[in-house]
């Protein structure tokens, strides 16, 4: 186990460059591996969740090269080209790859199991195992958590399925399975989520309408090779921008951020509170679009957090936390009851690491009402959840003592390299032994 300690922080300064998108990087590796042909991946995330992903299709027979970091280049196989894996594929940590995963494994001719660490163990997968087994899919599950038990063989067909939940997840493992179904498969969500599968398979060429909380595709299509420039996880940008904005006399530029509009709720909600985020060079990159942002101190005041903001910033609430525990006035959050079944109940453990920050916060069953003030020093659990460990990093960026984070070794799922980066731009954390 390992913790980090983070000191009060000078003003960051530069321009800050942070790893490729996370979600992203997953669905290259997939779509690429079910292609023909080969394509080239360039800034692939080197989180430990990407390479489970990697390490996946490589079990199933496919050859993928790293001439060098952060670049790969995957030999499709074929839609219909993938092998028995032999043994358990193991996710470790991540619930994107093993949702995903479950989804385009319903389709293939063999059986295949997905386990995963502690944490992803603990993950409910019912919600992506109801709709698949409606298209004809066989999964066998403990009680509707990991391991996944996924039967080859069957013969999926196509549905037209409303999520009780918004969720990109579960909806880009409706879509992977429907490439291996008969007829159409039709998915509409409360909510509008992410779209990079939808973007992702238009890419590779197969046909694929979307629309503001719609999607819909055909089986019986191919996938076709095509190179894939991944943009900066603005998930990881976050922790800067936010930083940025609490540390006075801070200016920054972070370089190459992911924009897609139904990830970026989080520029909407700082921007309410008071924040000086500005875009410059917006452009295209591996078919998403992308901006460099310009992030400069400002304080930052309390406000309700609409509703509709939640599925566009469910990654970025631990960090908003911290954001709302520095404003000055009331922060409130409702609607966000996802959080309680992420890596961690985020609720909780961002409800109690503040409380002892010195931070009064009410937790409720889907958010929290946090007044803003002094963050104090003293120690607290990330729970193993990496956003919340890189949350209270920031915190400790502008306490009035240090801040001590526990268990903090699965920041290396998605953002290898936090603490070196953190320092250069001006933070103080270190870590220590647990």
């Amino acid at each position: 186990m390992s913790d980090w300690i983070s000191a009060a922080a000078g003003p960051l300064r530069g321009e800050v460059v942070v790893p490729g998108d996370k979600s992203i990087s997953h669905r290259a590796i997939m779509l690429a591996a079910l292609a023909d042909g080969c394509s080239r991946i360039t800034g692939f995330l080197e989180g430990e969740d990407t390479r489970a992903t990697e390490r996946a299709f490589a079990q199933m027979g496919v050859r993928i090269d790293a001439p060098r970091s952060s670049e790969r280049i995957v030999h499709g196989v074929g839609l219909h080209g993938l092998q028995a894996p032999g043994v358990s594929i193991d996710c470790g940590n991540a619930g994107t790859g093993m949702r995903l995963l479950t989804g385009l494994l319903a389709g293939q001719a063999f059986d295949a199991t997905l386990t995963g660490d502690e944490s992803l163990s603990r993950r409910p997968m019912r919600r992506v195992i109801e709709p698949l087994t409606r298209m004809g899919a066989n999964i066998e599950s403990n009680a509707g958590l990991p391991p996944l038990q996924i039967r080859g063989g069957c013969a999926l067909h196509g549905i037209s399925y409303a999520l009780p939940v918004a969720s990109a997840q579960v909806k880009s493992a409706i879509l992977l399975a429907g490439m291996y179904a008969q007829g159409e498969t039709w998915v509409r969500e409360p909510h509008p989520t992410r779209d990079y599968t939808e973007r992702m398979l238009d890419a590779f060429g197969w046909p694929v309408q979307f629309g503001e909380g719609w999607a819909r595709l055909c089986g019986g299509h191919k996938l076709v090779a095509t190179d894939i420039d991944v943009p900066a996880d603005f998930s990881s940008a976050a922790f800067f921008i936010v930083a940025a904005t609490l540390l006075s006399g801070s200016e920054i530029v972070l370089c190459d951020v992911g924009m897609n509009p139904r990830r970026t709720g989080l520029l909407v909600a700082l921007r309410a509170m008071g924040a000086d985020i500005r875009e410059s060079n917006p452009r295209a990159r591996g078919g998403e679009p992308v901006a460099d942002l310009v992030v400069r101190h400002a304080p930052l005041r309390g406000i309700d957090v609409p509703e509709e903001l939640v599925p566009d910033m469910i990654d970025e609430f631990p960090i908003l936390f911290i954001a709302a525990a520095a404003a000055q006035g009331t922060t409130r959050v409702s609607g966000a009851a996802e959080l309680r079944v992420k890596e961690s109940d985020r609720i909780a453990v961002m409800a109690r690491g503040l409380c002892k920050l010195g931070i009064r916060i009410e937790e409720m069953p889907d958010g929290a009402v946090i007044a803003g003030g002094e963050i104090a020093g003293g120690e607290v659990d990330s729970a193993g959840d990496h956003r919340c460990a890189m949350s209270f990093a920031v915190a400790g960026a502008i306490a009035r003592a240090p801040v001590r984070i526990v268990d903090c070794a699965n920041v290396a799922t998605s953002f290898p390299g936090f603490i070196q980066l953190a320092n250069s731009s001006g933070f103080d954390l270190a870590a220590t032994p647990g």
